[in-house]
């Protein structure tokens, strides 16, 4: 038996949920800046963990990546916070298939 023969596949999506982020990470998969990033936090009240360094959760990350998308259409940020929260919202009160995505592509 070779040692290939004793691994499985692993479903990173399942681990989504428990992937968090530094704020330059997050900056870095968003393509914004850190200024950005904090203003955006501030206004949209992006919920994260951490005191000394900020750590965002995937939910956060999606909301971060949601509005840029929306700012990237040509949104003001106040309108694209909205369109962002409204998006997650109604994308939560979808039911998930089996086998479906859990994240949204952005």
């Amino acid at each position: 038996m070779k040692q290939v023969d004793l691994l499985e596949p692993v479903d990173v999506a399942d681990r989504l949920p428990q992937l968090e982020l530094y704020l330059s990470q997050v900056c870095a998969v968003a393509g914004i800046s850190k200024m950005q990033l904090d203003y955006w936090t501030t206004k949209a009240d992006i919920p994260t963990k951490g005191n000394k360094q900020r750590v965002y959760d995937i939910r956060s990350v999606e909301m971060v990546m949601l509005i840029k998308q929306a700012k990237d259409k040509g949104l003001n940020l106040s309108a694209a916070i909205a369109a962002a929260r409204e998006y997650q919202e109604l994308r939560a009160a979808q039911p998930r298939m089996a086998g479906s995505p859990t994240a949204v592509a952005v």
